[in-house]
């Protein structure tokens, strides 16, 4: 939790960014994993955490924009919840910390939501990514729940992300410290990156360093030597000698601020010469990527130069011909690298994509390219100081998609398939890091973690931290 200023100051700018009306805010409930009273480990909405800071459930808060009055809707503890939880703070001592004095109970929020829209006043909310805040606002509002994404306050939503969007020198701190608990996993990791391991250990063991400090993982963690499937969530497989380990994963702060990284590391600490000759293609690719960064440069324009650099080099491996401009410009190069180069991130890994990542990632001027991989694409506009973002190419050797390329003798004129499917089994390799717009560039952040050919073998090859 920050300091009380910081959150009356957002919700002062809030104000002034919607003109008129009331804005609603529902946190999260508890998400029961099998029965209602075991659950899952808690995440408040970050939208709610952003603008108010109270991470616990059963709360709703109303900015009336018309008379600059903010509200905390909850109910404080009884003596069961107490028994089983310990005593705790009271809501309006909590509320007082973040500079909310106005708290009700949550019973009333239902009529101060009728009468304003007796009375013909906007009622501005966000579109609910959980069904739970669906149901919630067919009762309090009366829309059905399967449309109510439709009604959502768009002023609302580009309100809160031209906020958020741009982080504060505190957030990147929080950003920073999430990414030295990553600096640790990694190191970790990749010293356990061994014949004989199974991906589950390793899997197990980064998360525990997340929780270890303070905070989570922020998203389930890809460890998978199948590095061609992108979100690869299985854990089950053993690592042979000269298998590529693809691990994608991050920790997230106590104050809900997230890192993602990716590295690629050889299996027992050595690539062999293609392997190597890959890994140095997405790591130009990237380095390309990060030295573009700068204000005023649209993150379009920097996926496609990666684009380039990847085409430069999979022709120098006799994978492709032609044109590198016009393979581009064709979408040839989607084959291998059919995802975009990054995200925001921040509260959220993906941050803000809850609110409609055509909001986040583009604007009036920046439109979807509907080409296969190019659409992918999760951020495109220009970029500004203070957007953080994720960095992350990859060369992937997918054969379902291959195979089917090759029936419909897609782009055969810049893809040499016959050359491709001695690729097949390759696997894929992505390199990710997270990197702040400043006013002049950019700055990679975070504690350095091994990437360069010899960085990663020698991390692989480093005596592990601890027992296991």
């Amino acid at each position: 939790m920050f300091e009380k200023k910081t959150y009356t100051h957002r919700r002062a700018k809030l104000v002034k960014q919607v003109k008129s009306g009331l804005l609603l805010f529902l946190s999260n409930g508890e998400s029961p994993m099998n029965y209602a009273a075991n659950t899952y480990r808690y995440r408040q909405d970050s939208t709610f955490l952003y603008f108010f800071g109270l991470s616990f459930p059963g709360l709703a808060a109303v900015i009336d924009v018309d008379e600059e009055r903010h509200t905390v809707f909850g109910d404080d503890v009884g003596m069961e919840d107490i028994i089983w939880m310990g005593p705790q703070p009271s809501l309006k001592s909590r509320c007082a910390r973040v500079g909310v004095s106005d708290t009700r109970p949550l019973a009333e929020l239902a009529a101060v939501l009728r009468t304003a829209v007796l009375q013909g006043r906007k009622v501005h909310f966000l579109p609910p990514y959980r069904s739970e805040n669906a149901l919630r606002l067919e009762q309090l509002l009366g829309i059905r729940a399967g449309t109510v994404k439709d009604y959502a306050s768009v002023e609302f939503v580009k309100a809160v992300v031209a906020q958020r969007a741009l982080k504060s020198a505190e957030e990147v701190g929080e950003i920073e410290s999430a990414l030295a608990v990553s600096a640790a996993m990694y190191r970790e990791a990749m010293a356990m990156a061994q014949p004989g391991i199974y991906e589950r250990e390793i899997a197990g063991w980064i998360e525990g360093i997340a929780l270890t400090g303070g905070g989570q993982l922020a998203f389930p963690a890809i460890v998978t030597v199948h590095g061609e499937t992108l979100h690869n969530h299985y854990h089950g497989n053993r690592l042979r000698e000269g298998d590529l380990l693809l691990i994608d994963s991050g920790a997230e702060t106590g104050s809900g601020y997230a890192s993602d990284v990716t590295r690629t590391v050889p299996v027992g600490g050595r690539f062999d010469p293609v392997q190597r000759s890959v890994y140095e293609a997405v790591l130009d690719m990237q380095l390309t990527a990060i030295a573009m960064i700068r204000p005023g440069v649209s993150y379009r324009s920097i996926h496609l130069k990666a684009a380039a650099v990847l085409v430069d080099r999979l022709k120098d491996l006799g994978l492709m011909k032609g044109s590198t401009s016009e393979a581009v410009a064709a979408g040839a190069h989607a084959l291998f690298f059919p995802h975009g180069l990054g995200h925001m991130m921040g509260l959220d890994v993906h941050d803000m994509e809850d609110l409609g990542e055509v909001h986040v990632g583009y604007d009036d001027k920046t439109q979807r390219s509907r080409q296969f991989g190019l659409a992918y694409l999760r951020l495109a506009r220009k970029l500004e100081p203070g957007h953080v973002l994720t960095v992350e190419p990859g060369i992937y050797f997918i054969p379902a998609l291959i195979d089917q390329w090759q029936a419909e003798k897609k782009h055969a004129a810049f893809i040499r398939y016959e050359k491709v499917e001695k690729f097949r089994s390759f696997g894929g390799m992505r390199i990710e890091d997270d990197v702040l717009v400043t006013p002049r560039g950019c700055r990679v952040l975070g504690t350095p973690i091994p990437k360069t050919v010899a960085e990663v073998e020698a991390a692989v090859r480093a005596p592990l931290g601890g027992d296991r």
